[in-house]
């Protein structure tokens, strides 16, 4: 599903975000990404997104060399990749059912499909009934739930979460971890980037570590389940 193979980054100025790092990443399987600030976390998931190329070796997603895809093919490979955010990225002058049905939008589908599939997503998020609310009337925790929506709304083979706990309590960071084992269960590929250890200690997942670039823990597969 995922695999990189001797991938190194490095940033002008000489800075190496990532070096030499090999693992992969099998579809159906969750797990979690961790390492201190400036670990190469955030790096990494913007390279399965096609938002950086490697300096060296290759990423392969869904068997594609993304070092190999035209410009025009790079917004097709992101609608198979939903991405979660910290800081939710929502628009907040526009409402919880706009922001979700964003992506759809985008890819020009039908007001049908978009209503059928916005509708269907706040149902599994738990926000079915706050459709006209603005994103600056909910809770934290309820923005992130909105941002979670807007990830899985095009129905992603691979769902991306960068420090999506990052500003919850732990109750609400929790709730959160177990909306993501749920699209997982549906087999939905889930990577999630977080320096919250003792969050993810209960956690049967497969931990993959970086430290200062470099991977330290968990390059091998579990394997598919």
């Amino acid at each position: 599903m995922i695999k990189f193979d001797c991938v190194s980054k490095r940033y002008e100025g000489g800075n190496e975000a990532l070096s030499q790092v090999s693992l992969e990443i099998e579809k159906g399987e969750l797990a979690f990404l961790t390492g201190r600030s400036g670990a190469g976390k955030s790096t990494l998931l913007r390279l399965i997104t096609r938002m950086e190329q490697p300096s060296q070796g290759q990423v392969f997603v869904e068997g594609r060399n993304l070092n190999r895809l035209g410009r025009r093919q790079i917004p097709y490979h992101r609608r198979r990749i939903g991405v979660v955010f910290q800081d939710h990225q929502l628009l907040y002058d526009r409402t919880v059912y706009d922001n979700v049905a964003l992506p759809m939008r985008v890819c020009g589908q039908s007001t049908y499909q978009i209503d059928r599939r916005v509708r269907a997503a706040l149902d599994k998020v738990g926000l079915l009934g706050r459709e006209k609310f603005l994103p600056t009337a909910l809770s934290g925790g309820e923005q992130q739930r909105v941002g979670i929506a807007r990830a899985v709304v095009n129905r992603p083979a691979i769902l991306l979460a960068d420090e999506p706990t990052g500003n919850l309590d732990p109750l609400l960071s929790r709730e959160i971890l177990t909306l993501f084992e749920d699209f997982n269960r549906v087999g939905v590929s889930v990577l999630i980037a977080s320096h919250d250890l003792s969050l993810i200690a209960s956690r049967r997942q497969r931990i993959i570590t970086l430290q200062e670039g470099r991977l330290v823990n968990g390059g091998d597969s579990v394997g598919e389940h």
